[in-house]
Protein backbone atom coordinates (compact mmCIF):
# COMPACT_ATOMS: atom_id res chain seq x y z
CA UNK A 1 0.00 0.00 0.00
CA UNK A 2 0.89 3.63 -0.89
CA UNK A 3 1.94 5.78 2.07
CA UNK A 4 -0.38 7.93 3.59
CA UNK A 5 -0.19 11.45 3.23
CA UNK A 6 -2.64 14.47 3.52
CA UNK A 7 -4.46 15.85 0.22
CA UNK A 8 -3.45 19.36 -0.80
CA UNK A 9 -5.85 22.12 -0.16
CA UNK A 10 -7.95 23.93 2.79
CA UNK A 11 -8.75 21.45 5.66
CA UNK A 12 -12.30 21.64 5.92
CA UNK A 13 -12.73 24.82 7.82
CA UNK A 14 -12.16 28.78 7.39
CA UNK A 15 -8.55 29.91 8.86
CA UNK A 16 -8.52 30.00 12.59
CA UNK A 17 -12.51 28.62 12.66
CA UNK A 18 -11.53 25.58 14.62
CA UNK A 19 -13.89 22.95 15.95
CA UNK A 20 -13.55 22.05 19.45
CA UNK A 21 -14.84 19.00 21.36
CA UNK A 22 -13.64 18.71 25.04
CA UNK A 23 -10.28 18.88 24.65
CA UNK A 24 -9.91 18.24 20.98
CA UNK A 25 -9.26 20.98 18.70
CA UNK A 26 -9.82 19.48 14.82
CA UNK A 27 -9.14 22.31 12.02
CA UNK A 28 -11.46 20.14 9.53
CA UNK A 29 -14.85 19.85 10.55
CA UNK A 30 -15.71 16.48 8.42
CA UNK A 31 -15.49 13.50 10.29
CA UNK A 32 -14.93 10.02 8.57
CA UNK A 33 -16.16 6.36 9.44
CA UNK A 34 -14.23 3.87 8.15
CA UNK A 35 -16.16 0.63 7.59
CA UNK A 36 -17.61 -0.83 4.03
CA UNK A 37 -14.51 0.44 1.95
CA UNK A 38 -13.33 -1.80 -1.35
CA UNK A 39 -9.97 -2.10 0.43
CA UNK A 40 -7.84 -0.69 2.75
CA UNK A 41 -6.14 1.51 0.25
CA UNK A 42 -9.18 3.26 -0.52
CA UNK A 43 -9.86 4.19 2.99
CA UNK A 44 -6.68 5.43 3.29
CA UNK A 45 -6.86 7.78 0.22
CA UNK A 46 -10.09 8.77 1.21
CA UNK A 47 -8.99 9.83 4.21
CA UNK A 48 -6.31 11.82 3.09
CA UNK A 49 -8.72 13.35 0.54
CA UNK A 50 -11.56 14.20 3.26
CA UNK A 51 -9.00 16.60 5.01
CA UNK A 52 -10.32 14.61 8.46
CA UNK A 53 -8.36 14.52 11.73
CA UNK A 54 -10.93 12.22 13.07
CA UNK A 55 -11.82 9.02 12.31
CA UNK A 56 -14.48 6.37 13.97
CA UNK A 57 -13.62 2.82 14.62
CA UNK A 58 -16.44 0.36 15.97
CA UNK A 59 -15.15 -1.22 18.42
CA UNK A 60 -17.65 -4.11 18.93
CA UNK A 61 -17.68 -5.68 15.63
CA UNK A 62 -14.10 -5.84 15.74
CA UNK A 63 -12.31 -8.88 16.59
CA UNK A 64 -8.72 -7.64 18.72
CA UNK A 65 -7.65 -11.00 18.89
CA UNK A 66 -8.03 -11.64 14.76
CA UNK A 67 -4.59 -10.77 12.63
CA UNK A 68 -6.39 -8.95 9.79
CA UNK A 69 -8.46 -6.90 12.28
CA UNK A 70 -5.53 -6.24 14.38
CA UNK A 71 -3.54 -5.41 11.45
CA UNK A 72 -6.21 -2.53 10.57
CA UNK A 73 -6.44 -1.29 13.82
CA UNK A 74 -2.78 -0.51 13.45
CA UNK A 75 -2.59 0.72 10.26
CA UNK A 76 -5.18 3.43 10.92
CA UNK A 77 -3.65 4.07 14.77
CA UNK A 78 -0.37 4.59 12.67
CA UNK A 79 -2.49 7.72 10.48
CA UNK A 80 -1.89 11.38 11.46
CA UNK A 81 -5.48 11.53 12.87
CA UNK A 82 -7.13 10.90 16.18
CA UNK A 83 -9.52 8.11 16.64
CA UNK A 84 -13.23 7.92 17.92
CA UNK A 85 -14.32 4.36 18.85
CA UNK A 86 -17.82 3.90 18.57
CA UNK A 87 -20.92 1.80 20.32
CA UNK A 88 -22.20 0.67 17.09
CA UNK A 89 -24.43 -2.49 17.68
CA UNK A 90 -25.25 -2.05 21.22
CA UNK A 91 -29.29 -1.99 21.59
CA UNK A 92 -28.61 -1.53 25.91
CA UNK A 93 -27.09 1.22 28.25
CA UNK A 94 -25.17 -1.45 29.80
CA UNK A 95 -23.53 -2.84 26.38
CA UNK A 96 -23.21 0.49 25.34
CA UNK A 97 -21.33 1.04 28.73
CA UNK A 98 -19.26 -1.78 28.26
CA UNK A 99 -18.01 -1.60 25.13
CA UNK A 100 -16.74 2.32 25.70
CA UNK A 101 -15.12 0.81 28.92
CA UNK A 102 -12.98 -1.76 26.31
CA UNK A 103 -12.86 1.01 23.72
CA UNK A 104 -10.76 3.45 26.68
CA UNK A 105 -8.81 0.34 27.29
CA UNK A 106 -7.64 -0.86 24.10
CA UNK A 107 -7.63 3.15 22.48
CA UNK A 108 -6.46 5.02 25.02
CA UNK A 109 -9.11 7.46 24.72
CA UNK A 110 -11.69 8.87 26.85
CA UNK A 111 -13.64 10.01 23.18
CA UNK A 112 -16.59 7.99 22.54
CA UNK A 113 -18.93 8.31 20.11
CA UNK A 114 -22.21 6.49 21.70
CA UNK A 115 -24.88 4.87 19.81
CA UNK A 116 -27.65 2.97 21.25
CA UNK A 117 -30.08 1.52 18.60
CA UNK A 118 -33.90 0.67 18.97
CA UNK A 119 -34.00 -1.96 16.18
CA UNK A 120 -32.21 -3.58 13.59
CA UNK A 121 -35.04 -2.82 10.63
CA UNK A 122 -34.78 1.17 11.39
CA UNK A 123 -31.21 1.65 13.23
CA UNK A 124 -33.06 4.60 15.12
CA UNK A 125 -31.34 5.42 17.90
CA UNK A 126 -33.14 4.30 21.41
CA UNK A 127 -33.91 7.64 23.64
CA UNK A 128 -34.78 6.06 26.83
CA UNK A 129 -30.64 3.90 26.99
CA UNK A 130 -29.32 6.30 24.68
CA UNK A 131 -29.88 8.90 27.88
CA UNK A 132 -28.71 6.49 30.46
CA UNK A 133 -26.29 5.87 28.67
CA UNK A 134 -24.35 9.48 28.39
CA UNK A 135 -25.77 9.84 31.47
CA UNK A 136 -23.16 6.70 33.22
CA UNK A 137 -20.24 7.61 30.34
CA UNK A 138 -19.80 11.19 31.63
CA UNK A 139 -20.07 10.10 35.49
CA UNK A 140 -17.04 8.30 34.17
CA UNK A 141 -15.30 10.71 32.90
CA UNK A 142 -16.15 9.98 29.13
CA UNK A 143 -15.76 13.08 26.34
CA UNK A 144 -19.52 11.41 24.77
CA UNK A 145 -20.49 12.35 21.68
CA UNK A 146 -23.55 11.13 21.25
CA UNK A 147 -25.74 9.90 18.35
CA UNK A 148 -29.34 10.95 18.71
CA UNK A 149 -32.77 11.12 16.38
CA UNK A 150 -33.51 14.34 15.50
CA UNK A 151 -35.64 15.25 18.53
CA UNK A 152 -35.00 18.61 20.36
CA UNK A 153 -36.21 17.76 23.89
CA UNK A 154 -33.75 14.31 23.30
CA UNK A 155 -30.80 16.46 22.18
CA UNK A 156 -31.41 18.97 25.19
CA UNK A 157 -31.38 16.06 27.67
CA UNK A 158 -28.12 14.70 26.41
CA UNK A 159 -27.05 18.10 26.26
CA UNK A 160 -27.97 18.86 29.96
CA UNK A 161 -26.29 15.75 30.85
CA UNK A 162 -22.68 16.85 30.05
CA UNK A 163 -22.40 15.16 26.34
CA UNK A 164 -19.23 16.84 24.49
CA UNK A 165 -21.23 17.03 21.56
CA UNK A 166 -24.50 16.24 20.59
CA UNK A 167 -25.06 14.35 16.58
CA UNK A 168 -28.78 14.20 15.19
CA UNK A 169 -29.36 12.27 12.42
CA UNK A 170 -29.90 14.02 8.89
CA UNK A 171 -32.09 10.34 7.71
CA UNK A 172 -31.63 6.75 8.84
CA UNK A 173 -28.15 5.14 8.81
CA UNK A 174 -27.10 4.40 5.04
CA UNK A 175 -29.98 5.72 3.46
CA UNK A 176 -28.26 8.39 1.50
CA UNK A 177 -32.00 10.09 1.89
CA UNK A 178 -30.05 13.29 3.38
CA UNK A 179 -31.91 15.64 5.91
CA UNK A 180 -35.26 15.00 5.45
CA UNK A 181 -36.24 17.07 8.62
CA UNK A 182 -34.76 20.49 8.58
CA UNK A 183 -36.82 22.41 10.59
CA UNK A 184 -36.06 19.82 13.49
CA UNK A 185 -32.40 20.12 12.64
CA UNK A 186 -32.72 24.30 12.90
CA UNK A 187 -34.72 24.14 16.11
CA UNK A 188 -32.12 21.89 17.56
CA UNK A 189 -29.40 24.52 16.70
CA UNK A 190 -31.13 27.19 18.35
CA UNK A 191 -32.13 25.57 21.71
CA UNK A 192 -28.09 24.48 21.70
CA UNK A 193 -26.47 27.37 20.74
CA UNK A 194 -23.43 26.97 22.30
CA UNK A 195 -22.69 22.81 22.56
CA UNK A 196 -21.00 21.23 19.68
CA UNK A 197 -23.40 19.98 17.16
CA UNK A 198 -22.64 17.31 14.09
CA UNK A 199 -25.04 16.01 11.46
CA UNK A 200 -24.69 12.29 11.95
CA UNK A 201 -26.03 9.52 9.85
CA UNK A 202 -28.12 9.82 6.32
CA UNK A 203 -25.68 12.36 4.57
CA UNK A 204 -25.53 11.14 0.40
CA UNK A 205 -23.49 13.63 -1.37
CA UNK A 206 -21.72 16.83 -1.32
CA UNK A 207 -25.07 18.55 -1.05
CA UNK A 208 -26.60 17.30 1.63
CA UNK A 209 -23.24 18.18 4.08
CA UNK A 210 -23.07 21.70 2.39
CA UNK A 211 -26.88 21.90 3.86
CA UNK A 212 -26.23 20.86 6.95
CA UNK A 213 -23.52 22.97 7.39
CA UNK A 214 -25.63 26.10 6.44
CA UNK A 215 -28.11 25.28 9.03
CA UNK A 216 -25.39 26.37 11.74
CA UNK A 217 -24.00 22.69 12.43
CA UNK A 218 -21.16 22.30 13.85
CA UNK A 219 -19.58 19.14 12.12
CA UNK A 220 -20.48 16.63 9.58
CA UNK A 221 -19.76 12.91 10.44
CA UNK A 222 -20.52 10.41 7.57
CA UNK A 223 -19.68 6.81 6.37
CA UNK A 224 -21.42 5.25 3.96
CA UNK A 225 -21.98 8.35 1.15
CA UNK A 226 -18.17 8.10 0.57
CA UNK A 227 -17.16 4.50 1.05
CA UNK A 228 -20.24 2.83 -1.03
CA UNK A 229 -20.24 5.62 -3.43
CA UNK A 230 -18.68 4.98 -7.09
CA UNK A 231 -15.71 6.18 -6.88
CA UNK A 232 -14.67 6.94 -3.12
CA UNK A 233 -12.00 9.10 -3.30
CA UNK A 234 -13.69 11.65 -5.48
CA UNK A 235 -16.22 11.97 -2.97
CA UNK A 236 -14.19 12.30 0.22
CA UNK A 237 -12.82 15.40 -1.56
CA UNK A 238 -16.41 16.53 -2.82
CA UNK A 239 -17.28 16.37 1.35
CA UNK A 240 -14.58 18.38 2.23
CA UNK A 241 -14.94 20.77 -0.06
CA UNK A 242 -19.01 20.65 0.60
CA UNK A 243 -18.35 21.34 4.54
CA UNK A 244 -16.10 24.38 3.96
CA UNK A 245 -18.50 26.03 1.66
CA UNK A 246 -21.56 25.34 4.10
CA UNK A 247 -19.77 26.88 6.62
CA UNK A 248 -18.02 30.14 5.21
CA UNK A 249 -21.75 30.35 3.46
CA UNK A 250 -23.28 29.93 6.64
CA UNK A 251 -20.97 32.82 8.42
CA UNK A 252 -21.44 34.79 5.55
CA UNK A 253 -24.92 35.03 6.11
CA UNK A 254 -27.50 34.53 3.35
CA UNK A 255 -30.24 36.93 2.29
CA UNK A 256 -33.53 36.61 2.84
CA UNK A 257 -36.23 33.98 1.12
CA UNK A 258 -38.82 36.53 -0.77
CA UNK A 259 -42.43 35.62 -2.58
CA UNK A 260 -41.61 38.41 -5.07
CA UNK A 261 -38.77 39.42 -7.21
CA UNK A 262 -36.41 41.84 -5.88
CA UNK A 263 -34.33 44.25 -8.93
CA UNK A 264 -30.46 43.97 -7.63
CA UNK A 265 -30.15 47.25 -9.73
CA UNK A 266 -32.06 50.53 -8.46
CA UNK A 267 -35.38 51.59 -10.69
CA UNK A 268 -34.86 55.43 -10.47
CA UNK A 269 -33.08 56.94 -13.25
CA UNK A 270 -33.53 54.38 -15.65
CA UNK A 271 -33.23 55.05 -19.24
CA UNK A 272 -36.72 56.34 -20.68
CA UNK A 273 -37.93 57.54 -17.16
Amino acid sequence: MQAFSSDNGSSGTSSGDELRIGSLTLASRLLLGTSGYPSMQVLLDAIAASGTELITVAIRRMNLEDEQEEGFLSTIRSLPVALLPNTAGCYTAKEAVLVAELAREALETDLIKLEVIGDDETLMPDAEQLVKAASELVMSGFTVMAYANDDPITCRKLADIGCAAVMPLASPIGSGMGIVNPYNLQLIRELLPDLPLLVDAGIGTASDASLAMELGYDGILLNTAVSKAEHPVAMARAMRHAVLGGRLAHEAGRIPRRFYAQASSPMHGRVGR
